[in-house]
């Protein structure tokens, strides 16, 4: 008998950790590897630790340039270093103009501007392949002090801190996908979430890069799944339970307007623009205060224990098996 077929989005998180589990692990340099939950590849070279993460924009052709920039910018940003080199494939359908690509060149680099990297190369083609423009980026940082953080790093009686609102990405794309379902937003609400890339916006560079100099012991950008997955590959990677106080969840409400309109869990809803950070309980009172008078949104979401999961309000968090927006989008 045949096996069915995959689900768009991510690979399911026990098919992931099966196959990263056969890898070879025989590379004295690679201080952090391919893992469930790690945002990106830790290289030690003889100055320091080249950063490395990938990642594409394949959910939506909307504003591609710009998230493609900002979601694997995130992914270095998270490790405690600063983004500085882009690489990105562009793969472009049989539709696409002259304008198009120096449209999607102009946000790329409008981008990288503002995150403080440049684009040192790639690669670029029109394709029967492909439907809708599709862009795989690679996202480069280094650390000359060799310290990064992981996924990986929290311990038992560590807190648990949200930085910045979800759904934020989750509800730009489905109001610029499926706004033909938003009937029942006001305009000022269907404004709000399309216009949500850019404010509140999805980076979470600057405050990842504070996190991490005030101490952080793990870091993670949750994306596809939402909140609940990114909660779950958090504490995964660390082997400790999370223990979540649903009533302090920094929700982004356009967000939740859309999640309602289209019948979507805000839980299980991309969530890029939110970090997630623990803190070792000695130092999270400051860092939290210092994040705040930075003006970034926190809030103490609960704290790390010995075991596994996810708890909201000592009930157990399911696990997204898929992203709402590949449901919604996806079919």
């Amino acid at each position: 008998m045949s096996e069915p077929p995959l689900p768009p989005g991510k690979l399911p998180a026990w098919l992931l950790a099966e196959v990263l589990a056969d890898l070879p692990a025989d590379d004295a340099a690679v201080r952090l590897g391919p893992r469930p939950g790690e945002d990106a590849a830790a290289i030690d070279v003889p100055a320091g630790t080249l950063v490395a993460a990938t990642d594409p924009i394949t959910l939506t052709s909307h504003d591609a340039g710009r998230l493609a920039v900002l979601i694997n910018a995130n992914d270095v940003a998270v490790t405690g270093v600063a983004p500085r080199w882009f690489l990105v494939t562009v793969l472009l359908p049989t539709t696409t103009t002259a304008t198009d690509v120096r449209e999607l060149f102009a946000a790329l680099t409008g981008t990288l501007a503002e995150v403080g990297a440049s684009l040192v190369g790639g690669h670029t083609e029109v394709t029967p392949a492909v439907r809708e423009t599709v862009l795989v980026g690679q996202m480069l940082g280094f650390c000359p002090r060799g310290r990064i953080v992981t996924t990986g790093g929290a311990a038992p009686g560590d807190v648990l801190v949200q930085i910045g609102a979800a759904p934020v990405e989750g509800a730009a794309v489905l109001a610029a996908e499926a706004h033909d379902g938003l009937g029942a937003l006001s305009d000022r609400e269907r404004s709000a979430a399309l216009t949500a890339v850019d404010d509140p916006g999805i980076s979470v560079v600057d405050p990842a890069l504070l996190a991490a100099s005030l101490g952080a012991s793990a870091m993670h950008d949750p994306t596809e799944g939402g909140l609940a997955a990114g909660l779950h590959e958090l504490a995964a990677a660390s082997g400790v339970a999370l223990h979540v106080a649903g009533d302090e969840v920094l929700w982004f409400p356009p967000g939740l307007s859309v999640c309602r309109a289209l019948d979507c869990d805000p839980w299980a809803t991309l969530a890029s623009g939110c970090l997630l950070a623990t803190f070792p309980p000695q130092v999270a009172a400051g860092a939290i205060r210092r994040l705040r008078d930075d003006g970034h949104p926190v809030a103490e979401l609960g704290h790390a224990e010995g075991g596994d999961g996810v708890l909201v309000d000592g009930r157990a968090l399911p696990r997204p098996e898929r992203d709402e927006l590949a449901r919604r989008l996806g079919g």
